[in-house]
């Protein structure tokens, strides 16, 4: 079992920035990919950015290229998701995402196994 802890989340002005965290606890972090998703009210759970359990391979969603960066520090069992230039078409919650059977920086949410609360962004103008 995988537990997952989103934080980092808050109101931010469009255009400024924000870094979200992923603190996991359970079997070794290094073993699975993680990813990170977002949700809007009445919409659809959205794929954000993914990294593979080593840190060398990554993957985001086109809405999010170049204004995103993942990374993970696998001896503090952390992802971190670095937002810059945010919109307020960003507003969501985010997720945390844990796959622990594929290997790969997915971006269908049906690849990963474990989950976690979610953190509010609001992004006003």
């Amino acid at each position: 079992q995988v537990q997952l802890v989103e934080s980092g989340g808050g109101l931010v002005q469009a255009g400024g920035s924000l870094r979200l965290s992923c603190a996991a606890s359970g079997r070794p972090f290094s073993s699975y990919a993680m990813g990170w998703f977002r949700q809007a009210p009445g919409k659809e759970r959205e794929f954000v950015a993914a990294i593979s359990g080593g840190g060398s391979i990554t993957n985001y969603a086109d809405s999010v290229k170049g204004r995103a960066t993942i990374s993970r520090d696998n001896a503090k069992n952390t992802v971190y998701l670095q937002m810059n230039s945010l919109k307020p078409e960003d507003t969501a919650v985010y997720y945390c995402a844990a796959d622990q059977r594929y290997g790969r920086p997915a971006g269908h949410p049906s690849m990963y196994d474990y989950w976690g609360q979610g953190t509010q962004v609001t992004v006003s103008l």
